[in-house]
């Protein structure tokens, strides 16, 4: 319960709606915190500790949680009802984007303070000479972004890059969703399809991560799903670690460019 709970949860106190798989019609709770593995909910609902259940959660009729497999990790009776701790053992990746959209809707204070309150680490990007070969950093004008994906052969090909990468150094916050755990990081180079970053500790390749770039231009972060497929250490407490997108983001990438 100690490592599920270092994801910290969004305090939220919410009137929402449940219903359990073969159930007839949905019954009101109160969601009293939540995140992308779980949530506290106090209802009338009966529901057996230490045992799975599918659930489908309305949160407004804009925000739906369906199907959504959880855990009853713990149950507390409290006045005429009960409060339970779920946590979600089957979740898709489209639901838990629901999460995070409902939150940023309706919490976005909360949701920025979270993530963006503390201060970032500052980790030496420099090159060590006794450091592996970093990876190619391309010095490209701001309409770049146009030409990507258009090499297909010579150096492109032998790096087996499609996209152009840009150095940018941008505050970044991940989710280690293997682990459950919460980190932070500075971005060294960026592209559409990967980012390389300067962390103070390793993540293990394999390992996938959901990511929130702190923006220049002052909008809101910019969020990506990815998978670490390499990490190295630069010394103490610094490793730079190679993280492969789960899907090519032209416009962010753009984004990002119009801020260098």
């Amino acid at each position: 319960m100690n490592n599920r709970r270092s994801c910290t949860r969004w305090q939220i106190n919410w009137q929402a709606q449940l219903k359990l798989e073969g159930a007839e019609c949905f019954t009101k709770c109160l969601i009293n915190d939540i995140n992308l593995k779980g949530l506290g909910i106090h209802c009338s609902q009966q529901l057996p500790a230490d045992a799975f259940r599918v659930i489908t959660i309305i949160l407004n009729p804009e925000y739906k949680l369906e199907q959504v497999e959880a855990w009853v990790a713990w149950q507390k009776k409290i006045g005429p009802g009960n409060a339970y701790g779920l946590y979600f053992t089957k979740i898709k990746e489209s639901q838990k984007d629901i999460i995070y959209q409902f939150i940023k809707a309706h919490f976005a204070q909360q949701l920025y303070r979270h993530w963006w309150s503390a201060p970032l680490p500052r980790p030496n990007l420099a090159v060590k000479a006794d450091a592996p070969e970093p990876l190619h950093i391309s010095h490209q004008p701001r309409d770049a972004v146009a030409r990507l994906g258009s090499r297909k052969g010579g150096d492109a090909m032998e790096d087996k890059r499609i996209f152009e990468r840009f150095s940018a150094e941008l505050p970044l916050r991940y989710l280690n969703l293997k682990e459950n755990k919460e980190g932070q990081a500075l971005t060294y180079d960026i592209s559409a399809k990967g980012v390389c970053v300067m962390a103070q500790e390793p993540i293990k390749p394999h390992t996938p991560m959901e990511m929130w770039l702190d923006m220049p231009d002052k909008g809101e972060p910019l969020y990506t799903r990815g998978e670490v497929v390499w990490s190295r250490s630069q010394g103490l407490d610094e490793y730079r670690i190679g993280i492969n997108l789960e899907k090519a983001d032209l416009m962010g990438l753009s984004r990002v460019i119009r801020t260098l």
